[in-house]
């Protein structure tokens, strides 16, 4: 008997597959020594297929508080029609709620609400885990906290440029 769980799961199974396929087939493709991947794998069996056909040389593991990141997408608005995106803090519009271009209406996407971004970190965090697990008994984690890009960054930076020499 199906039941809706495992029908979902049988879904999420097969689509899992696709991506591990397609994704091992544009890496195949490419000629560069070296690649940045975001978002890939996103499950341990994703990433031991992925490694038994690539060698992955590291994971970066941006630790950023829940806080800081729902606090940031929280504050982000769009422009429904063109796409353009505001932030309260980093990019505001010029005036209150409206497109600087057009002057209609901003809103705000249901997934970028408190509520929803973390209910996506909490699921992001399950999800991720285990990946970090996995790669950290492998030795290949390597973690940066902080709240900012500009002060997280030139430790990544001088991080993997030490790797490359």
């Amino acid at each position: 008997v199906a039941t809706p769980t495992s029908v979902s799961s049988g879904i999420n199974a097969e689509y899992g597959e696709l991506v591990t396929k397609l994704m091992l087939s544009e890496l195949s493709a490419l000629t560069h020594n070296r690649q940045l991947l975001d978002g890939f794998p996103r499950t341990v069996n994703q990433a031991q297929t992925l490694d038994r056909e690539h060698n992955i040389d590291i994971i970066i593991n941006l630790d950023v508080p829940f806080e800081t990141i729902t606090e940031r997408i929280s504050k982000r608005w769009i422009h429904a029609s063109s796409g353009r995106t505001y932030n309260l803090d980093f990019n505001p519009p010029k005036s209150p709620g409206k497109d600087d271009e057009t002057g209609e209406d901003l809103i705000q996407r249901d997934d970028d609400k408190p509520e929803a971004v973390m209910q996506r970190l909490e699921t992001y965090s399950e999800m991720t885990s285990p990946l970090l697990d996995y790669y950290g008994q492998q030795d290949k984690v390597a973690s940066f906290a902080g709240t900012e890009t500009n002060v997280i960054w030139p430790h990544i930076e001088e991080f993997l440029l030490s790797r490359t020499k």
